[in-house]
């Protein structure tokens, strides 16, 4: 490391500039909330607005001075050169692309938050012994192409090319005909031919229990285990008034059973700390009058623990047979999403809390509720994560979003003391 430069224990990162970012960020896909009055994002990957905010913030990386290059999944990467440029990278980033109905930092303080790394070692003449590399993950949240992380569990070689390519949309689109129509396809190949050297995300915990314990820093152990389900349930339609209950084949009886029992094996506690949500649900014809013939609902499951994450699908499965029998319906299912637990090595999750205390912060070791890209770039080497607190119980995926610039930054203050360790290896 050159060490012609300002003690890199005192460099702190400039917290308006960071700030200044994640708000015009925000701004590409923004639109009125009319449920809580605020202003939410909308950049599903791949859309007109999801690309408009790679280019802004592709075109910032470029005015830092990084070398971008995207891969075969539209993955970026903006690389930093080291004093020996032949080291393995340490990688820093997360996504920006968003759901429906998002705030500005979910995924955004992450990638911002690695710009910012670079411009704070630009701004003092700090050349780090490794390389450091920004990285934009595509469809993270998995809004749009059906399966959470496909860009980084593509890079990471859990995905294979040709099935993140023919993952499609609601309309049928492909996230491979995407990539070629934004002109989004890279010449480096995936997986990752070279394994970063370690890689560290910053992200807002989208939890409450930072904020509850008045922790500014959380420490994270690793990532749950995630399962989307998508089923078809098919009965037959029939006149409201005309048909006797014992005739009915009621697709929208069979989804309620289904509901029902997934929050009681949720309260029951027999299958860990699980729980189960029922995001989309749709229902036809949807007609006052008609028993409905077809529903389409999506379960996702989350559990720290794999064994019973394995046994509540198991008996979720055997569930939906009897619920065929007891209602005259037919229900397929199919997975379109399923990842492990991840824990991040003890080394990760030490050095993070070693920054957070070295800078004077609160901190505590805490597991994600959420995906994220650290938990699949964990597959090629050490990875962990930096949380920060979000207000109003953690509420994420909403406009309602929200954490301070001076948190923020004190999380990307701790990013930047363990990248400056890292890459100083």
């Amino acid at each position: 490391m050159n060490t012609n430069t300002a003690h890199t224990a005192t460099l702190r990162v400039d917290a308006d500039r960071l700030w200044n970012s994640l708000s015009e960020l925000g701004e590409v896909g923004a639109f009125e909330d009319a449920d809580t009055g605020l202003r939410g994002v909308r950049r599903l990957a791949l859309t007109d607005d999801d690309v408009a905010g790679r280019q802004l913030v592709v075109g910032w990386m470029h005015e830092a001075g990084l070398a971008v290059r995207l891969d075969e999944a539209g993955n970026v990467y903006a690389r930093r050169a080291g004093a020996d440029d032949s080291l393995a990278p340490v990688m820093v980033g997360s996504h920006i692309d968003s759901v429906a109905t998002a705030g500005r930092f979910d995924g955004c303080l992450g990638v911002l938050g690695g710009l910012e790394i670079v411009r704070t070692l630009n701004d003092h003449g700090i050349t780090t012994q490794r390389p450091i590399e920004v990285a934009i993950f595509s469809e993270e949240e998995g809004a749009r192409f059906g399966t959470d992380m496909l860009g980084s569990a593509t890079a990471a070689g859990r995905i294979e090319l040709a099935d993140a390519r023919a993952r499609t949309d609601r309309d049928g689109v492909t996230f491979g005909a995407e990539l070629d129509r934004y002109d989004l396809v890279g010449t480096q190949r995936v997986p990752m031919p070279v394994a970063p050297y370690a890689y560290l995300e910053c992200h807002i915990e989208q939890g409450p229990i930072l904020e509850a314990n008045q922790s500014e820093i959380g420490v994270v152990q690793g990532v749950q285990a995630i399962t989307w389900l998508e089923l078809e349930i098919v009965g037959r339609a029939a006149h409201a008034g005309a048909t006797p209950n014992a005739l009915r084949h009621d697709a929208e009886l069979a989804a309620a059973l289904v509901r029902v029992r997934l929050d009681e094996m949720v309260t029951s506690g027999d299958y860990g700390a699980m729980l189960a949500t029922v995001g989309r649900h749709e229902t036809h014809p949807n007609l006052i009058n008609i028993v409905p013939s077809h529903v389409l609902l999506t379960v996702d499951l989350r559990n720290h623990d794999d064994s019973e994450m394995t046994r509540a699908e198991t008996d979720l499965t055997n569930f939906f047979h009897e619920v065929e029998q007891q209602v005259g319906v037919t229900i397929t299912h199919r997975t379109t999403a399923k990842t492990p637990p991840v824990r991040f090595p003890d080394s990760m999750q030490d050095l993070v809390a070693k920054c957070a205390a070295n800078l004077g912060f609160r901190h505590e070791v805490i597991t994600s509720g959420a995906g994220h890209d650290a938990g699949e770039i964990a597959a090629l080497c050490p990875a962990g994560m930096v949380f920060v607190p979000g207000l109003y119980d953690g509420i994420s995926h909403n406009p309602r979003e929200y954490s301070t610039p001076e948190a923020c930054a004190n999380g990307i203050n701790v990013l930047l003391s363990a990248v400056i360790e890292l890459a100083g290896e």
